[in-house]
């Protein structure tokens, strides 16, 4: 199971507010049915890595075909393959237990 962070950023739309164009990444996202969690700076997905993937592709498109010319696009992945249950949550509650 891959925990994956993406921040999908347009350059270049003559306005400084970007909350449309991410709206209509999150559209993409939403018609997979992944998991997910918005966030302030990025979006969390969580699911199998290749099906992850295929739909970062699909929200990096978006925004261009919403008139953006140039999309700045962050990856982060954490890929864990030794043990079950590897999720959203449970990353949160490794740390949250030790504080």
């Amino acid at each position: 199971m891959a925990v994956v962070e993406v921040s999908i950023t347009p350059l270049g739309t003559g306005t400084p507010g970007v909350s449309e164009y991410v709206a209509g990444c999150i559209k993409v996202l939403r018609e997979t049915g992944l998991k997910y969690q918005l966030t302030s700076m990025g979006t969390i997905i969580e699911g199998d890595v290749g099906e992850v993937l295929e739909v970062v592709r699909r929200m990096h498109e978006e925004p261009f075909a919403a008139g953006a010319n140039r999309i700045s696009t962050l990856i982060k992945i954490d890929d864990r393959r030794d043990k079950e249950g590897h999720t959203i949550e449970s990353k949160v509650s490794a740390v949250s237990e030790k504080l």
